[in-house]
């Protein structure tokens, strides 16, 4: 069951200055529940068109850096500093990821509701939220007291998901929410491996028209293209 978020309110002063207690109505109208609060969360997505923003991906193995760009409803792009020059886009149908250590481009074709949440970073979407709230159960992961990000100044809500059923992809991911903005700032997600992700998102920028044209990837034409690399599409004989 997910921790309660309440502040409650002292009643009239009664008597000889002796403070009444808030009645059990008066503390349920406070009651936050971690379900409603990630729903918020899920509201404020509602509102953004696009976003742009510095994106670091950690692992055990490696550290990944680069530059996001997002539009509503399932656009995305990454652009890589490091490594140099790899890419991942996503056009609402087909995630292509672009390795130019390799010369290679992965591509798949995805389902349309997902937002490109298959990224990991695609998750700070409206579409990912959707699927979040869809298949994982959400508490607050110690208290809903706003905690400092670690390696920040910033106070930040943490929520931690634990997926319903067994399936490929995160088996538990914890959110962390800004407390003023209610923006993602960083999520960590764990497989079934017990490998652990981290995605960093910071320096975000909202609602600032980004063209759909930015999500374009031309791959280089003497790039090595393998698709549906990581399962093969429903009726695809490849």
């Amino acid at each position: 069951m997910a921790v309660l978020m309440a502040t409650t309110s002292l009643g009239a002063q009664a008597g000889a200055g002796t403070a009444a207690p808030a009645s059990t109505s008066d503390m349920s109208t406070n009651i936050t529940t971690a379900d409603q609060y990630f729903q918020q969360v899920s509201n404020r997505y509602q509102q953004i068109n696009d976003y742009s923003c510095k994106l670091t991906i950690a692992s055990a193995k490696s550290t990944m850096t680069g530059d996001l760009i997002y539009r509503a409803p399932s656009l995305l792009r990454i652009d890589f500093s490091s490594p140099a020059g790899q890419v991942i886009a996503f056009d609402g149908q087909t995630l292509q990821v672009y390795i130019p250590e390799y010369h290679v481009v992965l591509s798949q074709s995805v389902d349309t509701t997902s937002g490109g949440s298959g990224t990991g970073a695609g998750l700070a979407t409206r579409e990912g939220l959707k699927m979040m709230k869809r298949n994982y159960g959400i508490a607050f992961e110690t208290s809903p007291e706003p905690v400092l990000l670690a390696g920040t100044t910033e106070k930040v809500v943490r929520l931690i998901l634990t997926r319903k059923t067994v399936a490929e992809g995160f088996r538990t991911i914890t959110v962390s929410v800004a407390a003023d903005s209610k923006l993602i700032r960083r999520l960590e997600g764990t497989t079934l491996a017990n490998e652990t992700f981290t995605f960093d998102f910071s320096g975000i920028k909202l609602n600032q028209n980004i063209p759909e044209n930015r999500f374009i990837y031309d791959s280089p034409a003497s790039a090595n293209v393998y698709n549906n690399f990581l399962f093969n599409s429903a009726g695809s004989g490849n």
